[in-house]
């Protein structure tokens, strides 16, 4: 029989079991804590520009096996679009991950016979959506669009954008910076499959180039160049960091290859989009499956081979709504799961997120203008 215990002995039990569950109570906050953190937010030390950190993060492959996503978000609704043969369609959804069973609903078909039809990329502008895609056969390839004020129907005939010089052009796409319409895209210099250049040109209205075309980056650094005939550099995506700097983050190598990559390109801070030596590049991939390709402190995927041709996936696809520095955002790229022959055909559809890197150097040799640049760069998440 144990022995009663005295009231002094009582009290100092009481306040001890008190202390006791408050730590629990502590405790189980902290971990929950670390938890979300884990889960919803960036690395920590993000603003300091340390080498990201290696995680397990889960594979995001969605069951679609489809290339080339552009998404964007109006409300709690996310709109997709794709290529399906002879056109183009619409998904909407309320999550990204929800998108690859959405209903695939047709905007627009081939009637004209313009030819492969690639890559189509879904804006807003003016409260209207606008689907600027690929089409043609060979070197005829070249920039058409479609508009509707209704996501997922709609839409009218296709007109081809009246890009400076009328090259071949895949991949493009618009945006607004700093109040001027901007059309981003991956073209040739010439009339010959050499090199695919990333270039620039203002719009007067979402449909009208006007004045010239400026090249913004050429493939031309060895991670670059691992896989050639020709050199590839596509599918350019725009975005603002938190400093307010123009990004557009592209594709390196050819996607017919596991070396197919995600790359930067950072405007200096009061800098010219149409000048090419105020543009810096990432030394090396920012997102990829190859660690001999990888920017210096970026780890290749765990899951994936090649990913690439992203989309940010931004409120109305506005560079303008960019997300701050700290939490991850959303984003869909392509890829094809490792352990899988790299072909087109198995390329899926995957979600991801995205978040900013700070104090990130970009350096360049024999060029015009400071070597150096330090500013945001980004981290991808598988």
């Amino acid at each position: 029989m144990s022995k009663p215990m005295s009231k002094a002995t009582s009290k100092a039990t009481s306040k001890l079991e008190r202390r006791f569950r408050h730590s629990l109570r502590l405790g189980a906050l902290a971990l929950a804590g670390a938890l979300a953190a884990t889960l919803f937010l960036s690395p920590p030390d993000t603003a300091q520009g340390a080498p990201p950190a290696r995680e397990a993060a889960p594979q995001g492959q969605t069951s679609l096996r489809a290339a080339d996503p552009s998404v964007l978000r109006v409300g709690s609704t996310y709109v997709a679009v794709q290529s399906t043969g002879g056109g183009i369609a619409v998904r909407r959804a309320s999550s990204t991950d929800g998108l690859a069973t959405a209903p695939a609903r047709q905007v627009w078909s081939d009637t004209r016979g313009r030819g492969e039809v690639w890559a189509p990329e879904i804006v807003m502008d003016g409260g209207r959506y606008y689907i600027y895609f690929t089409a043609g056969v060979g070197a005829a390839h070249r920039m058409f669009v479609i508009s509707s004020t209704t996501s997922d129907s709609g839409y009218g005939a296709e007109t081809q954008l009246a890009l400076p010089d009328n090259k071949w052009a895949i991949d493009g796409t618009l945006f607004t910076f700093n109040g001027q319409r901007w059309f981003v895209w991956s073209g040739w210099a010439g009339d010959t499959n050499v090199e695919q250049n990333l270039y620039i040109a203002r719009m007067s209205s979402p449909t009208q180039p006007t004045g010239a075309r400026y090249v913004i980056s050429q493939p031309r650094e060895s991670w670059e160049r691992v896989v050639g005939n020709p050199f590839i550099k596509e599918s350019p995506e725009a975005i603002k960091d938190p400093n307010g700097q123009l990004h557009i983050v592209y594709s390196a190598n050819g996607s017919w290859s596991e070396q197919y990559c995600l790359a930067d390109l950072r405007l200096r801070a009061g800098g010219d989009p149409t000048h090419v030596w105020d543009w810096y590049k990432s030394n090396g991939c920012l997102f990829g499956s190859n660690r001999s390709t990888m920017m210096a402190g970026w780890d290749p995927t765990l899951y994936v081979n090649g990913p690439g041709h992203h989309t940010f996936v931004l409120l109305h696809g506005d560079i303008n709504t960019s997300p701050p520095a700290g939490p991850r955002f959303p984003s869909m790229f392509h890829a094809v799961p490792k352990g899988t022959p790299y072909t087109w055909a198995n390329r899926h559809w995957y979600t991801g997120t995205f978040a900013w890197w700070g104090n990130t150097t970009y350096s360049r040799a024999n060029v015009p203008g400071p070597n150096t640049d330090t500013g945001w760069s980004l981290k991808f998440f598988e």
